[in-house]
């Protein structure tokens, strides 16, 4: 009981209270805090359909990778998780609350990923390799094509919506990929063989 309160109900009351009283400071209706924004809008559940999924992608990766490098694992398999973790919380926060269509310059955004991307490269290659070397490309490929597609999109002939859906599948199958590559390195421990 001790445990639970400590690890899940009071830092989960914390945060309610901390978002809601910080919300209200800001101007923010008690239901704009509350309900869903397709509730409030009263529009279809479904707007956004595949970029929900790509965000709950992030978060199950994020979510895998940090839980078994706290719990299952040491050395450079925990430090691998932890890189990995990182990438997908800063892209799935980015997907969820559109950091760089709204708030921060897309490159600022783009080039922290490739910090990220190539830390864990230059830190892991040979454990990558070691692992599945193919998951890790195709992931990775995926998602620069996304961020490379994002970037020229302004310059392709081919409709506005025409490269959303170029750009959005690139980042939806990237995000599905890099869960497979998470659960994989997640699943037993490769480094250790």
């Amino acid at each position: 009981m001790h445990k639970y309160a400590v690890s899940a109900f009071i830092p989960g009351l914390i945060f309610f209270i901390v978002a809601f009283v910080g919300l209200k400071s800001v101007g923010f209706s008690t239901m704009q805090i509350l309900r869903d924004l397709a509730q409030q809008a009263e529009v279809s559940s479904f707007l956004g359909f595949l970029s929900n999924i790509g965000v709950w992608a992030w978060v199950a990766s994020f979510s895998i990778a940090y839980f078994a490098a706290i719990y299952l694992y040491q050395g450079r398999q925990r430090q691998l998780l932890i890189l990995m973790a990182l990438l997908a919380t800063a892209l799935g926060f980015d997907d969820f609350f559109l950091i760089h269509d709204r708030y921060i310059n897309q490159n600022i955004c783009y080039a922290a990923y490739a910090i990220i991307a190539l830390s864990i490269l230059a830190l892991h290659f040979k454990d990558i390799l070691k692992i599945n070397a193919f998951a890790f490309l195709i992931a990775g490929g995926l998602l620069a094509a996304s961020i490379m597609t994002d970037i020229v999109q302004g310059y392709l002939p081919f409709g506005y919506a025409n490269v959303q859906i170029v750009e959005e599948g690139f980042k939806f199958l990237g995000a599905i990929s890099w869960l497979y590559f998470t659960c994989y390195v997640a699943s037993e421990n490769h480094l250790s063989k």
